[in-house]
């Protein structure tokens, strides 16, 4: 970003986030500060970029959330649309890396740019850059990809880092041989918390939605909209709580069998249910 003039003898810019400034006049022209001058604190142009900043923070985090979005729910993105945001480099930094599936579902591949006429350019798993041209692409859930562990080691051998946790995603397959009747999964029920506030804050720090006593994600999963939830005790609840059954439900809130829920879906919910279950209160001792 240009500097910019504020205040006398000063200029300013945004550097990795953050205001910085520099002096523009004297022998040490040109010369970044280690910090902001106090007669440029309050100034209205350091106020302004400190704006900017926070703007660009939330803009990149949605980015990323909405990408994130897509993998989850595996919908199919247009190309168009692609190469239409990608030359904004909050997009471009939550995209690139990805892995993406075209028009034949086996070929996947790490997608590296986006250009104007609709043409994406992806490594394939054979290391080659290839070129596609479908009208969509899918950025698929890692728990659909056949062969997860190759696609991960041939990530590493590229040095391959996503913003969006996609390929090393933790992963829960579905247990073959369950009851008909089954609608609960308690493998990580039990989780003791201190009090009920902090399990919550918890869920919400890691990105999920908490509504009246469960923590909640959604998922598109098969073409249907499914909701797991783990319970996390009442609302306003003061005392020690633990968390609960994980469970699904459909668009109209009934409960799914656990023989109906989709691969995505079941991932998703063991994934939220496994997250909470980590920062429970640890017994410490010999009784524990």
């Amino acid at each position: 970003m240009a500097w910019l003039a504020a205040g006398e003898g000063y200029e300013i810019a945004l550097i990795d986030g953050k205001v910085a400034a520099r002096s523009a006049t004297g022998r040490a022209a040109g010369r970044q500060l280690k910090s902001l001058p106090k007669a440029l604190r309050e100034h209205p142009e350091v106020d302004r970029l400190r704006r900017l900043a926070e703007w660009l923070d939330r803009h990149e985090a949605a980015c990323t959330a909405q990408v994130d979005a897509w993998m989850v729910s595996s919908l199919p993105v247009p190309t168009a649309l692609l190469a239409s945001v990608w030359q904004d480099e909050a997009w471009q930094g939550a995209l690139r890396d990805t892995a993406v599936v075209g028009d034949d579902p086996d070929e996947v591949g790490f997608l590296r740019d986006a250009t104007s006429s609709g043409e994406l350019k992806v490594v394939n798993l054979d290391g080659e850059t290839v070129r596609l041209s479908p009208r969509t692409v899918t950025l698929p859930h890692p728990v659909l990809l056949p062969d997860l562990d190759d696609v991960r080691d041939f990530a590493a051998e590229l040095g391959i880092v996503q913003r969006v946790e996609q390929i090393h995603r933790a992963t829960w397959h579905k247990p073959e041989g369950l009851e008909d009747k089954a609608t609960e999964v308690r493998d990580y029920a039990g989780g003791v918390f201190p009090h009920r506030f902090g399990l919550a804050a918890r869920a919400t720090s890691l990105g999920y939605r908490v509504s009246g006593g469960y923590a909640t994600c959604a998922v598109r999963d098969s073409g249907r909209g499914v909701e797991a939830a783990v319970w996390i005790g009442e609302p306003y609840y003061d005392a020690e709580t633990a968390t609960g059954a994980l469970t699904w439900h459909d668009a109209d809130g009934r409960t799914v069998r656990l023989a109906e829920v989709g691969p995505v879906a079941w991932s998703e919910g063991m994934r939220m249910a496994a997250a909470l279950y980590a920062g429970r209160k640890i017994e410490e001792g010999k009784d524990a």
